[in-house]
């Protein structure tokens, strides 16, 4: 819960089709690269709590491996049951080389 940038990796640790995870005090994200874009989100399914990093990736939908529900990684959109509550997302910067992120929620 804070307004610094947090360095998540170089931007060489994070190619299309990949992801990372980087924490904001106690708030894990996943920043995911599609195609060369970059989106970030809280790693956690709101549905029980599973963490989605890691889960089978198709065009820009998530799908938590737990039980199925799955997200839209541009808005953090549920895009089916048994999650009905979408995930934060967060916004996601590139400077000298490297990826940054931040919750972003509370200030």
């Amino acid at each position: 819960m804070s307004a610094a940038w947090v360095r998540v990796c170089a931007t060489a640790e994070l190619l299309p089709g990949e992801f990372q995870v980087a924490w904001d005090g106690d708030v894990a994200i996943a920043v995911f690269n599609i195609d060369g874009d970059l989106y970030a989100v809280e790693d956690v399914c709101t549905h029980d709590g599973g963490e989605l990093a890691g889960g089978p990736v198709d065009g820009f939908e998530i799908e938590c491996v737990r039980h199925g529900a799955r997200f839209d990684l541009r808005t953090g959109a549920v895009l089916c049951p048994p999650a009905y509550e979408p995930i934060a997302k967060f916004p996601v910067r590139v400077e000298d080389g490297a990826v940054f992120t931040r919750d972003d929620r509370w200030g």
